[in-house]
Formats: structure tokens, sequence, C-alpha cells
């Protein structure tokens, strides 16, 4: 194959993919699925809301300096007081949750990448779904003469594809689960984050210094 029939395959997969989007997404507002989420979301109290927010900001996740402590003098060692160790995990573990959770999501697509089954079982899953959506377009699928309206034909393919998902993805999860874990371990057992305990009560400061009389500025034409 040439340059050009390659551009023109790339072309038509990239379009038949956005086709397929396009299709799903009409299938899903048809559905009234955005009515029923828009339910759903205005039912969850708005300090639950504003709590999950605050959890998941950016703010959150620590920079790489900070985590691998860059430029202090000594960001990592063994503590042997059992008191001040335990304070140590506590305070990591609230401080870098969320890099930890980043971790986590780096080592599941690592471990998805390298895992050659469960690839070809979500390909076979993805080509399922879009076989359901181009069949049931009409509002309902044939299957071997029996007529199976859309929205059943979604709940069982939803229902397969979970199974699925648990049977391909128990040992990546379980490899996910042990080495992240492991590696945020000895990151909260041997990181001294103590400098940034205070970081929570950080206020910014805004607006001009208006400074009165000269009683008030006196100080500062003091020598020292």
């Amino acid at each position: 194959l040439n340059s050009d029939d390659t551009a023109s395959s790339t072309a038509a997969t990239a379009t038949s993919i956005m086709g397929l989007m396009n299709s799903a997404k009409e299938k899903w507002n048809a559905s009234g699925a955005n009515e029923a989420v828009g339910r759903v979301s205005a039912k969850i109290p708005e300090s639950t809301k504003n709590y999950v927010g605050t959890l998941f900001s950016r703010e959150q996740l620590r920079s790489v300096t900070v985590y691998f402590g860059i430029g202090e003098e000594r960001p990592f060692y063994v503590e042997k007081t059992p008191s001040l160790l335990v304070e140590r995990l506590r305070h990591n573990f609230t401080f870098f949750y969320l890099n930890y959770m980043l971790l986590t999501a780096v080592f599941f697509c690592l471990t998805l990448f390298i895992s050659p089954t469960a690839i070809i079982g979500m390909a076979i899953l993805a080509a399922g779904w879009m076989w359901v959506i181009k069949m049931s377009s009409s509002g309902s699928l044939n299957l071997a003469g029996i007529k199976i309206p859309q929205k059943t034909a979604t709940i069982l393919m939803t229902v397969i594809s979970v199974f699925s998902l648990i049977y391909l993805l128990s040992n990546v999860f379980w490899y996910t689960l042990f080495w992240s874990g492991l590696f945020a371990c000895i990151h909260a057992f041997l990181r001294d984050a103590s400098l940034h305990k205070d970081m929570g009560d950080q206020v910014a400061m805004e607006g001009d210094l208006a400074l009165g009389s000269s009683e008030d500025t006196s100080f500062l034409n003091d020598e020292v």
C-alpha cells in the first residue's frame, strides 16, 4: 500500500468511527438518558457535589517537584519513631491521595497494554456495541427472527459488557492494585512532606496595602 492508500484508509476509518459515535449519541439522546441523568443529579445534595468537586480538583494534585521533594534537603528517609511514622503516613495518604490515584490509573493502562487477552476482548466488546447500535437503528433488533426493542438490547449488551469486563480485567485489576499500592506505600513510608503540612492553610493576600499616617509607617524608617 502506498501513502495515498494508507491516508484514504485512515480517513475512511475515522469517518466510520465518527459516524458510529454520532449515531450512539443520537440514540443516547433519543432514549431519554440525559433526562434520567439530570434527575439523578438533581437529587444529589449540593454539599455532596461541592465535596466531590473539591476532592478531585486540580489543586489537590501535587506537582512532580512536591511529590519527589525536588530541591528539599532530605525528602526521603526512614522514620524510626513509631508515632512520627504514623503521622507521616497519615499526612502523606491525605496529601498525595490524588497522585496515588493517578499512579493507579497509569499502572492500569500499562498493565492493560501488555495483556493481549484483555485488549482482544475489549475490541470484541466494542465491535459488539457497534453492531447493536447499527442493527437497532430502526428502533428494534432482529435476532434469529426475534424482534428485540432497542432499549432491551442495550440493557442486555450492558449486562454482557459488565460481566465480560469483570472476567477480562480481573487479572489486570489485581496486578494494578498490587503494584500501585506497593509504590504508594513505599512513597508514603519514605517521603518526608512535613514542609507541606500547612499548604491547606495558606491564605491568598489580595488588595493594596494602604498605609495611614506617618506614625503607622515610622517603623519603616527606623534604623536597625
